[in-house]
C-alpha cells in the first residue's frame, strides 16, 4: 500500500506536467532555482567541515530549527496550497492507518521542497565527517530531522483543515503572509543589526535550541564530534520521542479527518442594495466597472496587489536609510502607478469561467476594457497623486514635483491602456477564484515572465518621453523640463489610454471565444 501511494503521487505529478509544455518549462525553472539554493547550502555545509566545532554546531542547529519552523508555518499561512494526496480523498477507502501514515509521510518527500530539504540535511554528514561516530550521529539526526519536518507539516495541514475550509481564513492568511514577505529586507536587516549588537547571541540560541524538539536532531553530529556521548544520547532520545509524539498526534488528526471531513459549505448572507452597481452609470461599461470594483475589494487575489502598495514607501525608505540617498523616495509615485496599472493585465485570467458572462451577453470590447480600467482608476489616481506629493515633504525638492506628477500620471494612463491590450490578447494561469493567491498551476513561470517582461519593456518605451524630461531636469536642465513633463504626461498618457482601450476592445471582440477557451484550459 505504501508503494501504491508513492506511485500515485508520482503519477499525479507526471500527468500534471502533460497538460502543457509551459508547465514542464516552469517546473524546470523552479528545479534549477532550487538546485542553486541547494547547491549553495551543500557547499556551505561541506566548507563547515574545516571550521571549528562550535561554529559548525551553531550553524547546523539554527538552520535545522529554521527548516522545521518553516515546514510548520507554510502549510498554515498557505492553507489553500495544493495537496496532491489530500487525506480527505481517502475517506471512502479502507486503507490501514499505519500504511496510510507511512505512505503520506514518504510522499511528502516527493517534490522540490522535500528533495531540497533531504539533500541539505544529508550534507550535514559531510560537515561532521570528522570521525565515524560523528558522521553516524549526523546521518541519524538528518533522518530524524527530515521526517520531523514532514510530519509537522502534515499536522499543521490536518490541524487547520477546518480553518482552511473557511474563505475568511484563507483570505486573511494569504494576505498576512504577503506582508512579511514584502518586508523581508527590512526585517532581515533589523535582525542582523540586533544580532551583531549582541555578541555570542547566535551561539547561545543554538545551545538552547539543541535541547528542544526543534534542534535536538541537528545537534547529534556536533555532540558526538566533541566527545559528548551522553549529551548526544539524550538528544537522540529527545528527537526520537518528538517524532513519535508528532506521529501519534498526526494519527489522531488524520483519523478525525477521515471520519468527519471539514465542511466546505458557505453560510448564506443577506444582501441589501445594489452595492457598486447603484453608484455607477447604468451602462455596460458602468456595470463592468462595478463588477471589477467588487473584485478589488472582495477577492484576495486582487487584495494582494493592494497590500503591496502601502508597503512600497516603507521599502524605499528603508533603502534610502541604508544608502543615505533619500531622493529615491521620489520614485514612489511612478512605481505605484506602474504596479496599479499593470495589475489589470491579468484581469481576464482572474475572471476564470465567469468570463463566459461577458461572452454570452455580448458586451462590447470597448465597454469591457473601459469598465475595467475605470474601476482601477477610482482608487489608483488618488493614491498615485498622494504618493507623488508626499515624498517632497521629506526631500524638500519641490522643484521636482511637476515632473514627478507628470511622469506618474503618464505611467498610470499609459499602463492602463497597455494592460487593456495585453489582457485582451494573452491569458496566463493564475490562482482560481477562492484559492490562495500563492496557489498557481505548475509550469506557468516561463509564460508569465515572457508576458510580464515584454509588457514592461513596451511600457518603458511608451513613457520614454516623460522619463527623458525628468532625467534632463535631474541633470540640471532647470524646472522648465519638469513643467513640460507635467503638460506632456497626462496628455500623452490619456491618448495612449484611449488607443489601448480601442485596440484592446477590437481584440476582445475578435478573440473573446478564444479567450474563454484558454481560460478553460488554464482551469
Amino acid at each position: 500500500m505504501v508503494a501504491d501511494l508513492l506511485r500515485l503521487k508520482l503519477t499525479l505529478l507526471r500527468n500534471g506536467l502533460r497538460r502543457s509544455p509551459w508547465q514542464l518549462v516552469g517546473l524546470a525553472i523552479g528545479a534549477l532555482y532550487a538546485l542553486g539554493l541547494v547547491g549553495t547550502g551543500i557547499a556551505g555545509l561541506v566548507l563547515l567541515r574545516h571550521a571549528d566545532a562550535a561554529t559548525a554546531q551553531t550553524v547546523v542547529v539554527l538552520v535545522g530549527a529554521a527548516a522545521i519552523l518553516g515546514w510548520a508555518i507554510v502549510p498554515i499561512i498557505a492553507s489553500a496550497a495544493d495537496m496532491t494526496l489530500d487525506p480527505a480523498r481517502f475517506t471512502t477507502f479502507a486503507v490501514p492507518m499505519p500504511q496510510l501514515l507511512a505512505g503520506l509521510a514518504l510522499a511528502g518527500l516527493i517534490g522540490i521542497p522535500g528533495a531540497a530539504t533531504s539533500l541539505v540535511a544529508l550534507a550535514t554528514v559531510a560537515t561532521w565527517s570528522r570521525g565515524i561516530p560523528a558522521a553516524a550521529g549526523a546521518l541519524a539526526g538528518a533522518v530524524l530531522g527530515v521526517l520531523t519536518c514532514v510530519v509537522v507539516s502534515k499536522i499543521a495541514t490536518a490541524g487547520t483543515a477546518g480553518l482552511a475550509s473557511s474563505r475568511r481564513f484563507k483570505d486573511a492568511s494569504a494576505i498576512a503572509f504577503l506582508i512579511p514577505l514584502v518586508l523581508m529586507g527590512p526585517i532581515l536587516a533589523g535582525l542582523t543589526r540586533g544580532i551583531a549588537a549582541s555578541t555570542g547571541f547566535l551561539a547561545e540560541l543554538a545551545g538552547i535550541l539543541a535541547w528542544t524538539p526543534a534542534g535536538a536532531a541537528w545537534a547529534l553530529g556536533g555532540d558526538l564530534a566533541a566527545g559528548n556521548y551522553w549529551q548526544g544520547a539524550l538528544k537522540f532520545l529527545i528527537a526520537a520521542a518528538t517524532l513519535a509524539a508528532l506521529a501519534w498526534l498526526w494519527k489522531l488528526l488524520l483519523q478525525r479527518a477521515l471520519v468527519t471531513p471539514p465542511y466546505a459549505g458557505t453560510a448564506k448572507k443577506k444582501s441589501s442594495g445594489l452595492g457598486f452597481f447603484g453608484l455607477v452609470p447604468a451602462t455596460p461599461a458602468g456595470a463592468v466597472a462595478a463588477r471589477s470594483l467588487s473584485y478589488w475589494l472582495r477577492d484576495p487575489r486582487y487584495a494582494g496587489a493592494l497590500v503591496v502598495v502601502p508597503l512600497l514607501p516603507v521599502l524605499l525608505f528603508f533603502q534610502a536609510s541604508q544608502t543615505g540617498f533619500y531622493g529615491i523616495l521620489q520614485a514612489v509615485g511612478p512605481l505605484t502607478a506602474f504596479l496599479l496599472a499593470w495589475s489589470i493585465a491579468s484581469d481576464v485570467s482572474y475572471d476564470s469561467t465567469a468570463f463566459a458572462l461577458h461572452v454570452s451577453t455580448g458586451v462590447r470590447g470597448v465597454d469591457d476594457r473601459l469598465g475595467r480600467a475605470a474601476a482601477c482608476l477610482v482608487f489608483a489616481l488618488p493614491v498615485v497623486l498622494v504618493f507623488s506629493v508626499a515624498p517632497m515633504f521629506l526631500t524638500g525638492q519641490w522643484q521636482l514635483l511637476p515632473g514627478i506628477v507628470g511622469l506618474s500620471l503618464g505611467v498610470l494612463f499609459s499602463g492602463l491602456g497597455l494592460s487593456s491590450v495585453v489582457s485582451a490578447r494573452y491569458t496566463v494561469p493564475v490562482p482560481l477564484p477562492g484559492d490562495s493567491p500563492f496557489k498557481k498551476p505548475p509550469g506557468n513561470v516561463a509564460q508569465t515572465l515572457a508576458v510580464q517582461f515584454g509588457g514592461m519593456a513596451v511600457l518603458l518605451l511608451l513613457v520614454s518621453p516623460e522619463v527623458l524630461l525628468v532625467a534632463l531636469q535631474l541633470a540640471g536642465g532647470g524646472p522648465v523640463f519638469g513643467w513640460a513633463c507635467l503638460a506632456l504626461g497626462p496628455v500623452l498618457g490619456l491618448a495612449l489610454f484611449a488607443a489601448g482601450v480601442r485596440l484592446g476592445g477590437r481584440w476582445f471582440d475578435a478573440r473573446s471565444p478564444e479567450l474563454l477557451a484558454q481560460l478553460a484550459v488554464n482551469r
